[in-house]
């Protein structure tokens, strides 16, 4: 987890006047954090989100999470990506829960398998998995009237070394954009961080889908892009709840959506792979709310 120091109510103010900080800039700093927020919903549609909303998503990325683990345990050459859908949607309704792909704007199923060439919003099916495939597998489950978002991308049998690259590179570009969330960085530093990263292993990432703000609906404000300049968009307030999840290609980044209307894949037809998470940002840098080791 990134951090910054954080001053405590009895530490001198950082302002230099030589008084205890709850004596001196305390008041004033609370009061433009709120006239920020406030400024944050009118202007961006921004919905922060309090304690009991934040334990809530919390919960609901652990029924995430331990989809994510059965398909990671059962996930193997010969099966299909129907039957992973079977799986997370079984799992979902078992604990309580409902799956938010189905049926969110027509995708007729529970969760996206995204294989190979495949960016993102595959639709599971018939297709049977062979050794040396990766497959990104995305869910998004409602707890309790809350969503936690969060995928990864598994290896199927032995990896090929291209294999090996894209899953490694995308795992890092997760890693280092979620490091760069703290309260007064911007959204920019986050893409950067990213596209830096890719770019320089000789990879691209993809510009037309973007992380977003979750947890009271699947898709919020702000969208957070996977690419940009540092010091460029809206800062980070603590209260933001917002999903980081780099798409990134070991080969260019221009993409076609399929005839299904939903399955985007890569142009040249290389290898795609994501890690996503969901990220609340606190007064003290960040927590996920789905975390899984990086």
């Amino acid at each position: 987890m990134s951090v910054t120091t954080k001053v405590g109510r009895n530490d001198p103010c950082p302002c230099g006047s030589g008084l205890k900080y709850k004596k001196c800039c305390f008041n004033r700093d609370k009061k433009n954090l709120d006239s920020l927020k406030t400024q944050y919903g009118q202007q961006y549609k921004i919905r922060f989100k309090q304690p009991a909303d934040i334990e809530g998503i919390r919960q609901a990325g652990k029924l995430a999470l331990a989809m994510l683990d059965i398909v990671e345990e059962r996930i193997k050459p010969g099966i299909t990506t129907d039957d992973i859908n079977t799986w997370v949607h079984d799992y979902t309704i078992a604990h309580d829960a409902v799956p938010a792909p189905l049926n969110y704007r027509g995708f007729p199923k529970s969760v996206c398998v995204s294989v190979n060439e495949v960016i993102c919003h595959g639709i599971p099916g018939k297709r049977v998995l062979k050794d040396g495939d990766i497959v990104n597998v995305d869910v998004t489950p409602i707890l309790n009237g809350y969503y936690a978002d969060t995928s990864k991308t598994f290896f199927v049998g032995t990896p090929s070394n291209d294999a090996v690259k894209i899953v490694a590179v995308a795992r890092e570009s997760l890693k280092r954009g979620m490091s760069m969330v703290k309260s007064g960085n911007t959204l920019g530093d986050v893409g950067w961080a990213i596209q830096d990263y890719a770019e320089s292993q000789g990879c691209s990432v993809v510009r037309e889908f973007v992380g977003h703000g979750v947890g009271f609906e699947f898709h919020e404000p702000p969208q957070i892009l996977h690419y940009g300049r540092r010091g460029e968009g809206i800062m980070f307030l603590p209260g933001m709840v917002f999903t980081v999840e780099p798409m990134v290609n070991l080969g260019g980044r221009n993409l076609h959506i399929l005839e299904d209307n939903w399955t985007a894949v890569t142009n040249d037809g290389s290898l795609s792979a994501q890690f996503e998470q969901t990220i609340l940002v606190t007064e003290q840098g960040w927590e996920s709310l789905t975390p899984f080791g990086l």
